[in-house]
Parts: structure tokens; sequence; C-alpha cells
């Protein structure tokens, strides 16, 4: 019978796909896993390709859920985990037939279980994955006036705050912003680096909302004058994740900021961080060093610490002893000995660091070089025979040397130590399913003209439901990496100036942060108006 036919075979009928590609696809499968999703995981078809295959081949049609009036009433037919884990929202009822939005319509199990539980006839219809939990999150939500009747009790507070961290893990959002204002209280998500308000919620609901996160997080209830910081592990969709709170009295209230760090999703193997191949490379050679400071560079929210852990992954065997001193440990990694910054009882980074070297360590991170002790212990630690990566805050890898000097570290000490340093920023990935080439203007074409690389088109996002409108979907990493050479000692041991070494490096065919955005933008993964964003804060239009 044609419905019951499998997802693979409609994909090859339709010329979308090769039966090498869904092999592969099924040797990659788990077991909870979807063929369709692991098939846009690996870049094979886009969930665009997919929607249209399906909606061709089954005849079924596809709808827009920001745009289609979900009927209320509809929506308590079906249990709200089950509409979760299967991705699917009842969004309308006509007789004895309820209209259900899937993304994936073949899945037959699905349906004949809801037919069986609700006693209705199931008209599929088909629905990116983002708008069906965006629709979920949005109409299963408890409503103010929910709330309103039951402000009494701790059960609202606590549903509500569950469904605010849910809806950010599935958004797949970094932090979750709840914003008092004068007359209520803004829900804000950022995804993709962008802040984004989903909700607003009524002001008699944000004494409730931030006692129950400052309960979660084991802070005090009382004090609501001074800053506070927590952390949370907690269960969330099946899956474990970590949260950071900061709560910050203003004038308005307590503003709480929830930073989500979910393992799953950050952990990555260095070939996962969009290096180039050249790169890869020279950063490869790096941390195979057995010795030597490797620094990661870049303002906050650059990824500097997924390149790091990604690092710590690739080098974690069980004949070296790595051990980290960080603040906060953001993830706990099987096989490292990972030691969290405690100031009020005097265990700072230079302490923390002068300790670990007391334990034989093969290689060392310190989560970040904040002071000039820590940098001096770092830099002597290195010299010693230890591999020592850390993160600096600085806007390009050449203004690095200069910052160590600035931080009392003698020259020949960083001349002798420093192997290689890392800048890297994050910037927007073109959403697959709606992007589209267009010639460059001139003025565009200039920007790649004057680092020698020619276009005749270029891309951007058109917008549409998968990334609500905004043409973007995930973020990926541009670096440059500079290798610490001979010459390049030379360079510093006579005094030169930074100049002098950014020319060498540039004869050198040093690819800049500058260059590998643009390479990224003419492969079409990334648009030049988002390089051109990160290159300006870099200051680095011209690779300087």
């Amino acid at each position: 019978m044609t419905r019951r036919k499998r997802l693979g075979d409609l994909l090859k009928e339709a010329g979308v796909i090769e039966e090498a590609q869904i092999e592969e696809a099924l040797k990659e499968k788990q077991a909870d896993q979807k063929l369709g999703d692991v098939l846009v995981e690996k870049g094979y078809v886009t969930e665009q390709q997919l929607i249209e295959v399906l909606e061709f081949q089954l005849g079924i049609p596809k709808v827009s859920l920001f745009h289609f009036p979900v009927d209320s009433q509809v929506i308590s037919i079906v249990d709200k985990d089950f509409a979760l884990r299967n991705l699917l929202v009842p969004i309308q009822r006509r007789g004895r037939e309820l209209t259900v939005a899937m993304a994936d319509p073949m899945d037959y199990y699905s349906i004949d279980d809801m037919k069986i539980s609700t006693g209705f006839q199931i008209s599929p219809v088909i629905a990116t994955k983002y708008e069906i939990i965006q629709a979920v999150n949005r109409h299963y939500n408890l409503s103010d006036s929910d709330l309103e009747e039951e402000k009494d009790g701790e059960a609202p507070a606590i549903r509500l705050v569950d469904q605010l961290l849910q809806a950010g893990v599935q958004m797949k959002a970094s932090d979750i912003h709840i914003d008092p204002q004068e007359s209520k209280v803004l829900i804000r998500y950022r995804i993709d680096g962008v802040l984004r308000t989903e909700r607003t919620l009524p002001k008699s609901h944000q004494n409730s909302l931030t006692a129950r996160v400052k309960i979660m997080a084991d802070m005090n209830i009382t004090e609501t004058r001074l800053p506070q910081d927590g952390r949370i592990k907690t269960k969330v969709d099946h899956g474990t994740v970590d949260l950071r709170i900061s709560i910050l009295p203003t004038v308005f209230g307590e503003k709480v900021v929830i930073r989500i760090l979910d393992l799953a999703n950050t952990l990555g193997g260095i070939d996962e961080l969009g290096f180039h191949p050249v790169n890869r490379d020279k950063y490869l050679d790096l941390i195979q060093q057995p010795s030597g400071l490797l620094l990661i560079t870049g303002p906050t929210g650059s990824g500097k610490s997924s390149t790091l852990y990604a690092s710590l992954n690739r080098l974690n065997t069980e004949n070296v002893n790595i051990i980290t001193v960080e603040d906060p440990v953001e993830y706990q990694i099987e096989g490292l000995n990972q030691v969290q910054v405690h100031t009020k009882v005097g265990l700072t980074f230079s302490e923390g660091l002068r300790s670990i070297l007391r334990q034989d360590p093969n290689i060392v991170m310190v989560g970040e070089i904040r002071d000039s002790e820590t940098a001096e212990i770092a830099v002597r630690a290195s010299l010693t025979g230890h591999l020592v990566l850390s993160t600096l805050h600085t806007n390009s890898s050449i203004s690095t040397i200069p910052r160590l000097f600035d931080m009392g570290i003698e020259p020949y000490l960083v001349v002798s130590s420093l192997s290689g340093v890392v800048a890297q920023r994050l910037v927007r990935r073109i959403c697959r399913d709606c992007r589209q080439a267009y010639t460059p203007s001139e003025m565009e074409r200039n920007h790649f003209r004057k680092r020698g690389i020619q276009v005749d088109q270029i891309y951007k996002g058109a917008g549409c439901n998968s990334c609500q409108n905004s043409g973007y979907r995930g973020r990926m990493a541009i670096q440059e990496v500079l290798v610490i050479d001979d010459e390049i000692r030379s360079l510093m041991m006579q005094h030169k100036s930074m100049e002098d070494v950014q020319r060498y490096v540039r004869d050198a065919g040093m690819m800049f942060l500058l260059d590998d955005g643009l390479l990224k933008a003419q492969q079409g993964l990334t648009t030049l108006e988002e390089v051109l964003r990160v290159a300006k804060a870099y200051g680095g239009r011209d690779g300087k």
C-alpha cells in the first residue's frame, strides 16, 4: 500500500538522494532517531526538500503554523508529552476528523496511537520541526488565567519555570532572560546569538518566578538587593542540562539570566568546530606538541570553551594526566581532573594552577588568564614540559603578544613559551532551507577582491518557517591560527613592532579571520553581512 512506503524509497524516487547516502545514514542512525533527521544532520537533504518530497509523493499538504489559527479547544485532545516526543500538534477538528501537524507524516505508529487514544480519524499535515516545537510551547503553556487561579500555591511557578526551560532547550537557546519591566515581565531567549522576546507575563508573577529559580539554585530567597550566582543540574526532556543562574537587582526588580549548558550539543570533536582545512592542520600540530602555551582568544560568547573542550576530548587518553582549573567548570568530562575556582576560600586561578603543577600533569587547561600572576605561572608551566591551554580576551591573534607583555610577562619568557594563538568568532549560518544565490554588488565584490577572492555569486537566506523568517539557523566559527615560528620569535626578541609581525605572517600566507569568513561566505555557509559584522568588531577589515 503506497501510504506505507518508506521515506528512503520516496526520496530516491524523487531523485533527491542516492542509495549509498541512505545506507550511510542508516548505519549511523541511533535507535531513537528518525531517518529523516539523520539525513538532514548529515547535510544530504534539507528539511524543506524533505517536506516538498512528502507533500508531492504522498499528497499530504504542508502548513505554516506561524500563520495557522490553531484551535485552542483541540490542543487538549493530545497529551503534551506525546506531542513533544513525536513532534506533532493537533490544530483543527472537523466532526470526527482531527487534523494533526506532524514533522514526520509517515510516523504511522503515532497516527495509530492517536486514533486509538482519541477515537478520531487522523488527518496529517506537514510542518517543520521548529514550528511544531514552537507551537507546542505556545499552545500548551499555562495561560495567564491559569496562573491567576492558582497564584496562592507554588505549583504554577514550578510549572512555568519548567516550561521556560523546556522551551529553551528545544529551541537550542543559549540563555533565557527574565526581564522585569515597570508593568510586565518579558521572557526572552537568545537563539543563535540574537535575543528574541517569546512571551510577556503579568508583573504579579515576577516574585514567585524569581523565588522558584532561587530555590532551584540554592540561593538566598530573602536577599533581593545584591547580585547572586548559582548553578543547577536538572533533567529537561529526558536529558540532563547544566544551568548557570545570574541574578541582578534592577530598578524594576531582580533580572534573572539562565545560561543553558547542554552537554549533548556542545561536546563535539575538532572536526565539528568548522576549521578551514589549512587552519585545522595547523591547530592539530599545536595541540599535539608535548609542551608550550596555546591560547584561544575572542570576546565572551565566541565559542572559546567549545574549542578548548573539543581539544581536551581529542587529547584525553589513559596515558596522559590532564588537569583543569576553571571558573566555573562548565562541563564535567570523564577522565579529566577538573578543579573549580573558589575565590572566597582563596582557591584562585593562580593558587589552583600552583597546586596542579605538583600533581604531575602532562596537559593543563586554565579556564581564563585574568591576571599577571596566572599568566606568569601558565608561562612558566609551559616552559617546564607541560602543554598549557587557556583563553584570553584579545581582539586578534597577533594582539595577544603585546597583551602578555602588558601583563608584566618578560618578553624572553613569552618568546620561549608561546607556541600558538587561535582567534575565534561566531557567525550565524545561512538557513539551508531558504538559502538562495544572488549576484553581488560592486561594493560587495570589492570586499572579496581586496582579499584576493573572486566571486560571481554569494548567498543569503530568504527567510522561511524553519528559521522564523530570519534567514539564519545555527552558528559556526571563523578562525585564524597564528603559529609562533622562529622568525616571529626573532622579531619579538628584537622588539620589533606588531606591524612587522603582521607583515611577516601576511607575506607567509596566514589566513586571517576575515579571510576565513569570506571563504565561508563564498561557499554559502554564511553571509557577507555576518562576516563584516564580526570583522568590524575585530578591527580586521584589511587583515590588521
